[in-house]
């Protein structure tokens, strides 16, 4: 097996945990993608507010399809 194989190896390891993870928490991930995105905003002084929010959106997708399937992170973000 070479150093190609344990890095191959290794990311599948990464990807599964963050799945679980995201699996088993993703209400409070997806409060703190929320959350980071407002504080971006807020420094930003708003001027970047759909960039941002398209970001957000973005991460959500991506880590909820993680397991194959886009059931754990929801797309709402609160007021």
């Amino acid at each position: 097996m070479g150093m190609f194989d344990n890095l191959k190896d290794a990311a599948e390891g990464l990807k599964d945990k963050a799945a679980g993870l995201v699996d088993g928490h993703g209400d409070k991930v997806g409060e703190g993608l929320d959350k980071a995105g407002d504080f971006v905003d807020e420094k930003t002084g708003g001027q970047y507010g759909d960039k941002i929010d398209q970001g957000v959106d973005t991460a959500k997708d991506q880590l909820d399809g993680l397991d194959g399937q886009d059931d754990d992170i929801s797309g709402d973000q609160p007021s």
